[in-house]
Order: structure tokens, then sequence, then C-alpha cells
């Protein structure tokens, strides 16, 4: 019984795990009603309150290379936890659509981070025990993979809006901007670093090459095994699609941002790409 049971268990993970991939890596849909602007509107949005919260819990500069965000001391002040919401509010009661197409993408990126975190904040117990992954929100066991991105946190113009709602309905198919991956947060060790600073139209060119550019020379995003092999995360294939959808395409975006010495590494690198994944929370 052993013999059969076993490659089925392995075959019924391998078609989860494929079609899981297949789903995130797939070209995102594109929902027209986000697509609209007023270039000529020079109002902006204020992002000073989420800001405020970077500074007082976000960690920056860890020795790891990696940003820690202290979601339980956030958590335990009550203050700063209504300047997060009102924040939220604030924002959910404009129509980004009458601002310019910059200030859009500031905002979006924005809005998808601080719900993050104010989701893993409301979220620190799950079923009696301390979260250890944004994947542990929700009910269902290991079929609850995915929840915590379809779960309706905000309502903009009349629209119950999830996370991947804002990133693979909006950011991505509107700005088609590949760094988008660089900047929005998934409270994870394996992600992109949360930016110190809150987006804006000023400052979003500079922080998405610096969010490339970081997570490219991190050992979490790229690097070559003792073996020779060259292991990077797994964005690179859940979003293939994003960085050209063949292995020399991914790498030549790789090339982009490394710096000299992982630059001549990745240059006539023909073998296979391996990829992994952190889930753990990025808490201190």
């Amino acid at each position: 019984m052993r013999k059969h049971k076993a490659p089925t268990i392995v075959g019924l993970w391998a078609f989860l795990l494929l079609f899981w991939s297949s789903l995130l890596s797939a070209a995102p849909d594109f929902d027209s009603f986000w697509n609209a602007s007023d270039e000529s509107n020079p109002a902006k949005f204020d992002h000073s309150a989420w800001q405020t919260i970077l500074d007082g819990y976000l960690k920056a500069n860890h020795p790891s290379g990696i940003n820690r965000f202290d979601y339980a001391r956030l958590n335990a002040n009550s203050t700063d936890r209504k300047k997060l919401r009102d924040y939220l509010i604030a924002l959910k009661k404009r129509d980004p659509r009458s601002y310019s197409k910059a200030e859009q993408k500031a905002y979006w990126i924005n809005v998808y981070n601080a719900l993050t975190v104010r989701l893993v904040v409301n979220n620190l117990v799950v079923d009696g025990y301390p979260i250890e992954s944004i994947r542990n929100i929700g009910t269902g066991g290991y079929f609850r993979l995915g929840n915590p991105w379809k779960k309706k946190l905000i309502k903009i113009q009349s629209q119950s809006l999830t996370l991947n709602n804002i990133e693979h309905n909006i950011l991505r198919p509107i700005w088609n901007d590949n760094r988008i991956h660089y900047a929005v947060n998934c409270a994870s060790m394996g992600c992109p670093n949360l930016a110190s600073e809150a987006y804006t139209a000023a400052n979003t060119e500079r922080l998405l090459e610096k969010g490339a550019k970081d997570y490219v020379n991190h050992s979490r995003g790229v690097q070559f095994q003792s073996n020779g092999k060259l292991l990077v995360s797994s964005i690179y294939r859940w979003y293939s699609v994003d960085f050209g959808s063949t292995n020399d395409n991914v790498i030549t975006h790789l090339r982009q941002y490394a710096n000299s010495t992982l630059a001549n590494r990745l240059r006539g690198y023909r073998g296979s790409i391996a990829h992994d994944y952190n889930w753990d929370i990025n808490k201190p």
C-alpha cells in the first residue's frame, strides 16, 4: 500500500504547486475601471501617517539585510494602530483616478503595504498560536494557502479590494513595471524589503531601483550554491511572465541590477535555475 500511496501524495502536491504557480505567473487581468487619471491635477496624497508608522516600527538596515517590522509592538500601541487605520480610511475616501498616474502608483503601493501590516497586526495569534507566517492567516489547514491575499480588506470607490486585486488587477497591468515586485511586501523573510520610506510620486523611481538592487544582490534574491548552481527567489518563477518568461530573460534582468561580481558570474550562465522562498514572518 505504501508504494502506491507515496507517489499519489507527491503527485497531488506537485499538481497543487503547479496550479498555484500558474495562477501567480499568468498575465494579470486588466481592470479598466482603475485605468484613468487626471494628469492636470497637481494634488498629492498625504502619506505622512504611514511614514510615522514606518519610522516607529520598521527595523531597517538589519545586519541580515532583511528589514524587520515589529508587528507585536504596533499591536500593543492603540494610538498608532488607530493612526494606521485612520490613514487607510483617509486614502479610501479619495478617488485615485482623479490624480496623476505617478501619484496613483505610489498610492497603491502604500495601500498594499499598509494593508499587509494591518492584516498581520490584527492576526498575531492564529488558532491559539503566535503567527509564524502570513500564510497562516485564515482557516483550512494546508488548503488555506492564498487566503490572506484573497481577503477583502478595503473598499475604494464602491469596489471591495483584496491584496491580489491591488497587485494583479491594478499595479501590474496598468504600470507594466516588473519592479513592482520589489515594492509590495508580503510580510515574509523571503520578500523584497518593505521600504523605510513611504512611496510618493517624487521618490517612486528611486525606491523601485533601490528595492531591485537590494534584493538581487542579497542571497534570498539571487545566489550561486557551492555546486555552482544558480538559486533565485521563487518570485522569478511565480511571475516569470513579468521577467520575460525564459531563464535567459530572467538572468538579463538580474544582471541589470547585480553588482559587478554577481553580474560577471551571471554572464554566460546556461545551467538550470532552482527557486526558493522563505515564508517566515519578517518580525525582529
